[in-house]
């Protein structure tokens, strides 16, 4: 069925405003008298060049109490650019039962022999949480961290 322009830029309207397909076809129905199908409504606004709007997606949740730590701790870059520390030492253990609200978790121990718990969230984030607050390893050891993590998560399947 043919729509006039003046129906046409309603359409389009619509479709600015982010309406979905389904929304514009019953206002097609209501508002301007005409029945169209769904497939005839998605044939339109391929017609008028249009592109539907994607829905915003969900915004994640703000960090809880107990995680906030973890995420400012979680960018682990050295504090002074350049001052790292001898390779090596660096080990990996992985829990058998992962910590909660965590897909895997485990413990990791870097070169000058400070320790820290890592896990990684249900998104696949990981998080490190040191022992000693404000502690940041060196570049050398974050890199041998995630290889040894990778090699661990390898064994495991995932």
């Amino acid at each position: 069925m043919k729509l006039d322009e003046n129906q046409r830029q309603k359409v389009a309207a619509w479709i600015a405003d982010g309406l979905k397909l389904s929304e514009i076809q019953n206002r097609i129905g209501k508002e301007l008298g005409v029945q169209m199908t769904y497939m005839e409504v998605r044939f339109l606004v391929d017609d008028l060049k249009l592109t539907p709007k994607d829905p915003e997606p969900p915004k994640p949740p703000a960090p809880s109490p107990l995680t906030a730590p973890a995420a400012a701790a979680s960018p682990l870059a050295p504090e002074v650019p350049g001052a790292d520390a001898p390779a090596g030492g660096v080990s990996v253990a992985v829990d058998q039962l992962a910590r909660p609200g965590t897909m895997v978790s485990g413990k990791v121990t870097f070169s000058d022999g400070q320790n820290a718990d890592w896990y990684l969230d249900q998104t696949g984030r990981l998080g490190v949480v040191p022992a000693v607050q404000g502690y940041k390893p060196a570049a050398a050891d974050v890199q041998q961290f995630q290889l040894a993590l990778q090699n661990e998560l390898a064994k495991m399947g995932i």
